[in-house]
């Protein structure tokens, strides 16, 4: 499948020089980019267990033709890697204010272009013991059944071994293996005519979680927790940098 051809002279800069590096550190196991080829705009949602994995992600959907727009947090884009997260034209989310709905606006309206938006559902870096997705944020439902766009589960494994969760130095050699495995849309047609109250997001985000969630079972060859990590039942980890075992899940 040919790589995504953006018209952005910076975008391709940017695009070669991430590309470039992640071949360095990865050995691919890459599947299912078959179901991001949709018309018009798609939603790719992900899980998120290190903070490299936003690359493998960016890398993944690039090689497979599209070009992602991520939602990102607002305090990295006056980071050092701003530059690159502006000259790519992601998105960025100024999370608990009135902004947190302009990012959403924006995805819509990308995603209105026929454009790809990336979401990592969770919001940060999964806080499950065992590096399970937890439960998701409703931001990617409000955008799904607002755009009515289809939404592909991804699931990707193996990034930690290059940088630990928290991590913030690589371990480049040897090359490691990462899989990044994308499964049919999500069904949520069911939804469309729905009011969109806190039930309907709750369960449009649990069918995504659940299917990114399912895809990583398969990777790993394990069967995840019957219930899922929920941050909000342990707000002493929101800004804890690691999660201490035992956690009691619901």
């Amino acid at each position: 499948m040919p790589i995504a051809r953006p018209d952005s002279r910076a975008y391709r800069a940017v695009a070669w020089l991430v590309r470039h590096l992640m071949f360095s550190l990865c050995r691919y196991d890459w599947r299912g980019g078959e179901h991001l080829q949709q018309p018009g705009g798609v939603i790719a949602a992900g899980n998120h267990v290190t903070e490299l994995d936003a690359l493998s992600f960016a890398h993944f959907l690039f090689d497979q033709g599209v070009e992602p727009r991520i939602l990102a947090k607002k305090a990295l884009f006056d980071s050092p890697i701003g530059f690159a997260l502006r000259a790519t034209r992601m998105i960025p989310v100024d999370r608990g204010s009135v902004g947190a709905a302009r990012s959403l606006e924006a995805a819509g309206e990308q995603l209105q272009r026929g454009d790809c938006v990336a979401i990592l559902p969770e919001g940060t870096l999964t806080r499950d013991p065992d590096l399970w997705p937890m439960v998701g944020k409703t931001g990617l439902a409000r955008i799904a059944l607002a755009t009515r766009l289809p939404v592909v589960p991804i699931a990707q494994w193996g990034v930690t071994e290059i940088m630990p969760r928290y991590g913030h130095v690589l371990k480049p050699f040897p090359r490691k293996k990462v899989w990044v495995w994308a499964g049919p849309p999500v069904d949520l047609s069911d939804l469309y005519d729905r009011p969109t109250d806190t039930a309907v997001l709750r369960e449009a985000t649990t069918r995504v979680m659940d299917a990114i969630t399912a895809l990583l079972e398969e990777i790993r060859g394990e069967k995840a927790p019957e219930h899922r990590f929920d941050l909000r039942l342990h707000p002493e980890y929101e800004k804890k940098q690691t999660v201490y075992p035992p956690v009691e899940r619901p």
